[in-house]
């Protein structure tokens, strides 16, 4: 008798987080379409998939309406990184919301289970701390970051409304700063570009006076965390925040990387970029006990993973 798989979607499947599901879905028995416009991640990041039966590569851009037949949709597609998604503000706020907009239709459907991939850039410059998902936010709606931060923000919204009208199962997680092998080392992120930096011999760039914070969350942690909320319980809708509640400032993470690298890296100090939180920390009270979920990787161990990635991508002349 031939098996049934669980046919499942993973829009911005060959970035850094959907790259890793993928490769998860794929070796839980999945059949999974990936697909990437390919606008900040490259075929490299699923090339050890490309021969699998269960996998499929599919470059679509999901402004516009896609047709496939699937069973769950994980919705990941967007730039993530500042230096991504303000390139093309126009466009980010696009993908989230007309992205939102298509995959939800397509999941309205085909009656699939959809999931979010939100971002804890909801909560803007928070005036509570740790942030908890009752928590409104603050952000500034006509500021350089509001392209990625308002259109996470209304993708949600779209989310609830089509569960509340169409009755659609649906799932949202909040993540936080999430980091591992597999970043692009050009995003603009604090880690790749601390590491990045420390490996080189540069000097390390802290913003500010380096104290403000934020919570990292390793790679895997977080891919386990979505895989626990789509096979939740259809009440569990959340949003529910995903990330690391250990807090951190900014110069400590340097001086960690400087430290476990071995690098002589002066720290330099650059003007505070307009709008960026001054505190980052999830409380994660509902993924504990909704999920069963906590991450279990120190942020030693996962770190000295991702600086081996970065040894080979600048022994290869990639960053």
């Amino acid at each position: 008798m031939k098996t049934l798989h669980k046919r499942v979607l993973v829009t911005g499947g060959a970035g850094f987080l959907g790259s890793r599901l993928c490769a998860r879905l794929v070796a839980e028995d999945c059949e999974v379409i990936c697909v990437d416009n390919f606008y900040t991640a490259t075929k490299d990041n699923v090339s050890q998939l490309l021969g699998h039966p269960h996998f499929e590569l599919m470059r679509h851009d999901i402004t516009f309406p896609l047709y496939v037949e699937v069973d769950e949709i994980y919705n990941l597609a967007c730039p993530a990184s500042p230096v991504h998604y303000q390139f093309d503000p126009v466009q980010t706020t696009k993908t989230s919301v007309h992205g939102a907009i298509n995959m939800l239709g397509l999941a309205k459907r085909t009656k699939a289970r959809i999931l979010q991939a939100s971002t804890s850039e909801v909560y803007g410059d928070p005036e509570c701390h740790p942030q908890s998902e009752t928590y409104w936010g603050r952000v500034n709606p006509i500021g350089p970051r509001a392209c990625y931060d308002e259109g996470k923000r209304c993708a949600e919204t779209l989310f609830f409304d089509y569960h509340r009208q169409h009755r659609l199962e649906i799932k949202v997680a909040r993540i936080f700063n999430t980091y591992g092998p597999g970043m692009h080392p050009n995003d603009g992120r604090v880690v790749s570009n601390f590491i990045v930096q420390a490996l080189k011999g540069e000097p390390i760039t802290l913003y500010g006076d380096g104290s403000q914070t934020r919570s990292f969350c390793f790679v895997d942690d977080m891919i386990e965390g979505f895989v626990r909320l789509m096979a939740s319980p259809a009440e569990i809708t959340g949003p529910i925040n995903l990330g690391n509640p250990i807090e951190l400032s900014m110069r400590q993470l340097a001086e960690r990387i400087r430290e476990l690298t071995g690098s002589k890296s002066e720290l330099v100090y650059r003007p505070l970029p307009q709008d960026d939180p001054t505190q980052r920390q999830p409380d994660i009270t509902r993924a504990r006990e909704l999920l069963g979920w906590e991450p279990r990787v120190p942020l030693d161990d996962g770190l000295k993973q991702t600086i081996f990635y970065f040894e080979g991508l600048l022994s290869r002349g990639l960053a």
